[in-house]
């Protein structure tokens, strides 16, 4: 599906300024391939009605149904919210979003799920910039769908603008000290974290799998739209490995 204008279309935090220009550095190489954004209203996250009313789906799906407008190929929800809502949470809504506009639906953790599983990952690094008991609700969530988190980082942050504020140097220091307790693989999750510059170079350093929450939803985009995922060159592992 080279040869033809290929679209993505990701539904995004209201608040978010990371997942936007990254996604776009990581296509810039790729010919005949966009990225569509759409947003909803997100400015923090907790575990207080309040912030979890704000990922309704009826919210994702107006966004969705703009998105369908611009004929694009598949629609990603990019965000983390189901890590510690629920993973069926994202099921439900990818069964939603094709169902309402007859186009291929993928989320972000469900991408988590699928490459940590496919991988056979024992021991997961957990990098974040949540808060403690957010913190603790996506250990049990991903644990009920079998993803054990060995070792883990948060930053005790809530507001979702922050996130984006959070330093390479910060991140950096996170993985290392997941890696150091002997994780398998770190998964970096936050859409508004900019740590998918750090992963090829992390990667090759500390040798394991380092998977950032904006490769991985681009990744499995690219997949559901027909497009290799190897045409991205120097994002790290994830787009170079047949998996």
């Amino acid at each position: 599906m080279t040869g033809r204008a290929v679209r993505i279309g990701m539904i995004t935090p209201s608040s978010n300024t990371v997942l936007e220009p990254v996604t776009a550095a990581m296509l810039a190489g790729v010919a005949n391939v966009t990225a569509h954004f759409a947003r909803f209203k997100v400015t923090e996250i907790a575990l207080s009605d309040l912030s979890v009313g704000q990922f309704d789906d009826s919210e994702i799906l107006r966004a969705a149904d703009l998105l369908a407008d611009a004929r694009v190929d598949v629609i990603a929800w990019n965000g983390t919210s189901a890590s510690w809502l629920g993973l069926e949470r994202d099921e439900r809504l990818v069964e939603r979003i094709q169902g309402a506009t007859g186009i291929k639906a993928c989320t972000c953790v469900l991408a988590f799920r699928e490459i940590l599983q496919r991988t056979g990952v024992e021991r997961i690094g957990l990098v974040t910039p949540y808060t403690g008991d957010v913190q603790n609700r996506i250990r049990i969530c991903w644990s009920a769908c079998g993803l054990q988190v060995h070792a883990e980082r948060h930053l005790g942050i809530r507001d979702n603008f922050a996130f984006a504020q959070v330093t390479e140097p910060q991140i950096d220091a996170m993985i290392r000290a997941v890696v150091h307790e002997k994780a398998q693989a770190v998964a970096i999750v936050c859409t508004n974290l900019n740590g998918a510059r750090l992963v090829a170079r992390s990667e090759v350093e500390l040798g394991v799998p380092i998977y950032d929450s904006v490769a991985i939803t681009l990744w499995k985009s690219l997949k559901a739209a027909g497009v290799s995922p190897d045409r991205i060159r120097g994002w790290g592992r994830l787009f170079g490995d047949p998996v």
